[in-house]
């Protein structure tokens, strides 16, 4: 798949949920921290999405708002819930935005947090019954489907298991031709790679540790490979919480505390399915230069704690320089 060549990107993760848990919506701040991380040389600028299980500004009009104050990274969901919106809307509203960004979009997707208040919040919109992954891969069908539909002897039609739709043609289409990349937000087992390598333009896990993404990730490679994809069509990329601190316990309870307000769960138990780091930066850095060796080329930093601004310089200054300076010497 050739991943080595593809550029390493890092990207920082805009405090969407870390606002609505301190009850604060302004919209300013987000275009503070968006234009600051920019102009500190971050690749990327990010946001999750919920709607009642960890509730935050939509990810698509905030996405809009950043996209009209920067002009060079990307923009990307970490991840977009495709089964929240009617996919029609939703194609529609990204087309938009690719448009209000100038193609700089990137969509991460994927099912949701798997809890109980995510069951609840799917149920919500009807969208709670059957297999979530089967619901998710027929959604970002159709919307290719529909981005495509203008080129010739395209079609403009949709039926699905969950989903039909005729004039997809009469849609808006996204600035860059067939749509922004469809990144799968999922972990690591056979089913979801393969998903990744036969669909998708991305590939953005949680994994606990670098060494069984470098696993992971030549897995992806070579069903890559089997299903006929090209070098470099699907980008591995990262999804890494880092807390810093003066020192590792300091940090360590920030980072618990950040988790219990964030999922209502401890870092005991969010470790044993996401990616954390905490402690001194330089600490922190060392973790994060281990996923780059391992092959991570899109890398999506959660800053973790209630006011990320405040940290944004030391990432930029310590944890990013580092990541990239370990790409350099790499082979």
């Amino acid at each position: 798949m050739g991943a080595a060549r593809q550029p390493l990107r890092v990207g920082v993760l805009l405090p969407t949920r870390e606002q609505a848990i301190l009850g604060e919506y302004g919209v300013s701040p987000l275009l503070d921290f968006a234009r600051r991380a920019e102009g500190l040389g971050f690749d990327s600028l990010w946001t999750g999405d919920s709607l009642t299980a960890r509730p935050r500004l939509d990810p698509l009009v905030t996405l809009s708002a950043v996209g009209a104050v920067t002009r060079r990274v990307l923009l990307g969901t970490a991840a977009l819930t495709p089964a929240l919106r009617h996919p029609l809307v939703a194609a529609n509203m990204v087309s938009s935005l690719d448009h209000v960004s100038s193609g700089r979009l990137v969509l991460g997707v994927g099912v949701g947090f798997p809890a109980p208040e995510t069951d609840e919040e799917l149920a919500a919109v009807g969208a709670g019954a059957g297999d979530r992954a089967v619901r998710l891969d027929e959604i970002t069908e159709l919307w290719r489907t529909a981005w495509s539909s203008t080129r010739p002897g395209a079609p403009n039609r949709f039926a699905g298991r969950h989903w039909r739709a005729e004039g997809l043609d009469r849609l808006v289409c996204p600035a860059v031709p067939d749509g922004p990349p469809l990144w799968l937000a999922a972990d690591d087992t056979v089913r979801t790679l393969g998903r990744a390598a036969r669909r998708y333009d991305g590939w953005l896990p949680f994994l606990t540790s670098a060494e069984a993404y470098a696993g992971a990730r030549r897995r992806l490679e070579d069903l890559c490979r089997r299903a006929g994809r090209p070098a470099g069509a699907v980008t591995p990329a990262l999804y890494l919480t880092i807390t810093v601190g003066p020192d590792e316990q300091r940090a360590r309870v920030e980072l618990d505390d950040y988790l219990e307000l964030c999922y209502g769960r401890t870092l005991e138990q969010m470790s044993a399915i996401r990616t954390y780091a905490w402690g001194p930066s330089e600490y922190c850095a060392q973790r994060l230069a281990d996923y780059v060796r391992a092959g991570a080329r899109h890398i999506v930093l959660r800053i973790g704690s209630l006011r990320p601004e405040t940290h944004l310089r030391e990432f930029a200054d310590v944890l990013v320089s580092r990541a990239r300076q370990t790409d350099q010497e790499s082979p």
